[in-house]
């Protein structure tokens, strides 16, 4: 701990400060944490065509089902106490949408979502980030044999053969990136991501549409999905204070979902090589330093008024 938090720690302890109360004024809430940018996930997808108005059917059919705010809300798709037990608390069917309502337009089973080409062999990864947090990201592709047109089940997924698996990668240009190896497949697949953190019980997931080529779109005879793309700065931008998602600590309620909050410009999914800084977890350690003030004022206060009292209520009695 740096040496003037633990000198404002010593004050709110000698004034009597409860740590509740200095956990809660110094932790300012960072905004949401990330989805996967490469191969684009789903709804960092929808969100980059416009959640008002999106172009592709698949993501006019996802806002249909679920609304406009699932896709401002693109890096929050997340169980608080997961704790690894990610099949426990996802239902077959909903595993895009993390089991969350707000979400349920991900898990719409169909043949046309936007995708990724992509090819079998080495591919580097690209997570996009908000608030940075140690732990596992691990990728899951589809089976031989997947139908996009059916929801969506665990036991579609190679989970004994993951396609990339790292631990505590390095963020940098707002993306955690790291290398994975595609398996020999064709024709339109899936990549489940999840990141499990090891600070927290939460876990995010994302759902990837791709596509490997030379084999049918999907089992229902329908025309090549559109290519996936990523949302552009303005989009970032025009959508900033749109996102009800804030940092929920450090794996709270799932549900407990904040009023809307404004974010940055940095919080939105990009492209690869964005340069926007990466926004970090919780208070700078400025606004840390002044909230432990504020506490410390705050106690002190309190201590003078209370003393106070106590004078005036001897001062009465002797005068008895």
């Amino acid at each position: 701990m740096p040496a003037r938090a633990r000198r404002a720690a010593a004050v709110v302890a000698v004034l009597g400060v409860p740590p509740l109360a200095l956990t809660a004024l110094g932790a300012a809430p960072a905004s949401g944490h990330g989805s996967m940018g490469g191969p684009v996930s789903r709804v960092s997808q929808c969100y980059a065509e416009g959640p008002e108005s999106p172009e592709s059917a698949a993501c006019r059919a996802a806002v249909a089902a679920g609304g406009t705010q699932a896709l401002y809300d693109w890096n929050g798709i997340r169980i608080g106490d997961a704790a690894g037990r990610h099949q426990k608390l996802i239902p077959d069917g909903k595993l895009c949408s993390a089991n969350h309502a707000e979400f349920k337009g991900l898990d719409l089973a169909r043949a046309d979502w936007p995708a990724t080409r992509v090819h079998s062999g080495s591919y580097t990864f690209k997570y996009r980030v908000t608030a940075p947090h140690k732990g596992t990201f691990t990728v899951y592709p589809t089976k031989p044999g997947y139908d996009p047109a059916k929801p969506l089940a665990w036991s579609e997924l190679d989970l004994r053969h993951p396609v990339a698996t790292v631990t505590d990668p390095v963020a940098s240009g707002g993306f955690y990136t790291f290398s994975g190896t595609l398996p020999e497949r064709s024709g339109r697949q899936l990549l489940y991501a999840i990141w499990q953190r090891s600070d927290s019980p939460e876990a995010f997931y994302s759902c990837s549409d791709v596509d490997f080529g030379g084999g049918r779109t999907g089992h229902t005879g329908t025309a090549p999905a559109p290519a996936a793309s990523v949302p552009s700065d303005r989009q970032i931008a025009d959508g900033a204070d749109r996102s009800a998602m804030r940092h929920h600590g450090h794996g709270g309620d799932a549900t407990a979902i904040p009023a809307r909050q404004p974010t940055t410009k940095s919080d939105a999914p990009k492209a690869a090589g964005a340069s926007d800084h990466l926004a970090q977890t919780g208070a700078s350690s400025g606004t840390s330093y002044v909230a432990v003030g504020g506490a410390a004022a705050l106690a002190l206060g309190s201590a003078a008024l209370f003393l106070s009292v106590r004078r005036r209520a001897a001062g009465g009695t002797h005068r008895r």
